[in-house]
Formats: structure tokens, sequence, C-alpha cells
């Protein structure tokens, strides 16, 4: 049989190791206890929570969530009961569970990050955290994180210095630089990157004459943002050397194909989960027969292979792209 694992934090000593690449996207997912009853948990490389931030939001009026021509929009608000009032409830029923639960982290403050990391530090039933950095920074005016190299760094920084779990940070696509901050994160201390978040939309009522959310605009995702993802998957996976979760409308295998190809080790997938729950196990089931049928031993052989920098071997830690002259070389 092929072998699926993926070690999404080689460099980290508590290490990140996933059974396959195919992790439950945040936000989708719920908690995970939402989907035990449909699907087999167990089953997947991972999963990672809705949004948790320092304190307990109800989110945005409705309504809030909208479909469109290639997607949907949401505009949820990051509803959850608060960093005190979820320890109280998940860690204990996932420390149960077989499958790795990350937890993406929220805030408007660098120090709340921080603040949330220390908590979660330690604590059993939690393997890593998803930072998501793409919040509006308070102390900047409303700037987003994710949009800054500097900002990014510093949110990196602060919640490595507050944890030993390993640190997946998650990218914003409204990034000008996205390779600069990329590499801003990683030499920050993240063990890993995912990309990419949701694009900001809005859809407009024609009868109405008003937007369709309460909230006005909200986030795009689902195959119209595919392109995008792939893109900036590629980009980032030729300058980092940490490895790479790619996520953006993947609907199917040939999907999550594109994103190993251009350098994912690993991917999330978020909005097909609405209208397929069983499309997780059954891209976990579809990459193993392919792999199976093409003669590929390993899923490192096909990370990064669409790229004109090959993929490293993995050795002593070290992940990423390099050129294949160098390889020859060394």
């Amino acid at each position: 049989m092929p072998d699926l694992a993926v070690d999404l934090a080689p460099r980290n000593p508590r290490e990140l190791v996933l059974k396959n690449p195919v992790i439950a996207a945040s936000g989708c997912f719920g908690y995970g206890l939402e989907y035990a009853g449909v699907m087999d948990v167990a089953r997947l490389g991972a999963f990672v929570s809705k949004g948790i931030t320092p304190k307990p939001r109800s989110g945005n009026p409705m309504p809030r969530i909208t479909e469109t021509p290639a997607g949907m929009l949401n505009a949820i608000g990051l509803q959850n009961p608060g960093i005190r009032g979820f320890v109280k409830k998940y860690p204990r029923v996932w420390e149960t569970w077989s499958v790795p639960a990350i937890v993406n982290i929220s805030a408007e403050a660098v120090e709340d990050y921080a603040l949330m990391a220390r908590i979660l530090d330690e604590l059993p039933g939690i393997a890593g955290i998803e930072v998501n950095i793409s919040c509006p920074n308070i102390a900047a005016g409303g700037y987003c994180f994710g949009w800054d190299a500097g900002m990014s760094a510093d949110v990196t920084r602060a919640v490595r210095a507050a944890t030993t779990l390993p640190l997946i940070v998650k990218l914003s696509p409204g990034a000008m630089d996205i390779v600069g901050v990329a590499l801003a994160v990683e030499e920050a201390g993240a063990d890993a990157i995912s990309l990419i978040n949701t694009l900001v939309g809005m859809s407009i009522d024609v009868k109405r004459r008003r937007p369709v959310l309460a909230n006005a605009t909200g986030g795009l995702s689902g195959p119209a943002i595919k392109p995008v993802a792939v893109r900036m998957v590629y980009q980032v996976a030729g300058a980092v050397r940490i490895p790479i979760v790619g996520m953006g409308g993947i609907m199917g295998l040939d999907d999550a194909l594109e994103f190993f190809l251009a350098g994912a080790s690993a991917v999330q997938i978020g909005t097909a989960i609405f209208a397929q729950p069983g499309m997780l196990v059954r891209v976990i089931d579809e990459l193993g027969a392919w792999m199976d049928k093409e003669g590929i031993a390993s899923l490192a052989e096909i990370v990064g292979a669409a790229h004109p920098r090959r993929p490293a071997i993995v050795e002593a830690g070290q992940v990423g792209m390099v050129d294949v002259a160098e390889v020859a070389a060394g």
C-alpha cells in the first residue's frame, strides 16, 4: 500500500504526524463532534476546529451564508464559546480520539494570540495550533495582520514563545506579497503554513437592492477560488522550507492532486463538506488507489512535482523545495 503519512512539523520535537494528508478545514467541521455521526472521523489525517477567540462571540446577524455560482459566501463572524469555554468541553473529548485535533485561533491583538496559545499548551487532546492571521489588528487601525509581513511575524513570534505545540500559520490571500509574508512567518518560528483563507466577496439582491449578507461582505470559498489558491501555494512552495497545507475549492481527488503537485504536503477540505460530508474519506481512498495505480510509493514523490524546483528529500528536519542541480551535486 502507498505511504500517505506526512509530518507537518518535522522541526518540532513534538511533531505533527498525520496518517494521511487530508484534513477537515476550520469553520466547516465544527469541533468534530458534529460530523461523528455521519462519517468515521478517525479516518481523517486531522481536523481543524472552528476558530476560537479570547472571549465568546455570538457572530454576525442573519443572513450570514449565501451560495454563489461556484461556491459560497459566509460572514459567520467567528461565533464560538471563547477560549475558556472551549477548553472546558472539547479537549477532554478529543483526548479519546485517535485523529489529531488542531485548534484554530483568531484575535485582534498580538498579546491575545499569545494568551490563547499559552492556555492551549500541554492540554491533552490538542495536537497543534493553526493561527488565523486574517484578522484586523486593532492596534493598527484595523489593518489585517496577514497583509503585512512584519505584523504576521509578530503574531507568529509571540505564539511561538507561548507554546511548544506544532504551529501552523494560515495566510491571508489579501497580502500584496504572499511570499514575503510566508518567509516572515517561517523565520519567526512557524512549523508549517496553510493557505489560502477565503477571499473577500459580496453578493447583492437585485430585487431588494441590498447586499444579501447582513454583514454586506463575506468570505468567498469553493471552486471559484481554487486557481488563486493553487497559484499561491505554488509561489510559496518555491520559497519556504517548511511544509505547506493547501486549501481552496477542493471538490475531489483531481483538485487535491493539483495542490500536491504545486507543493502542498497536505490539503484541507472545507466548503465541499457542506454538500458531501463523505468527500473527505472518499478523497483519502481515491488518493491511495491512484498512487497504487501510478506506482507511487510515497506522497513525497509527487509533492511539488509540477514546480521547476523539485521537492527536497526530508532529511534532518529539512522540508521544502531545492533545485534539481543541488540534489545532483549534493
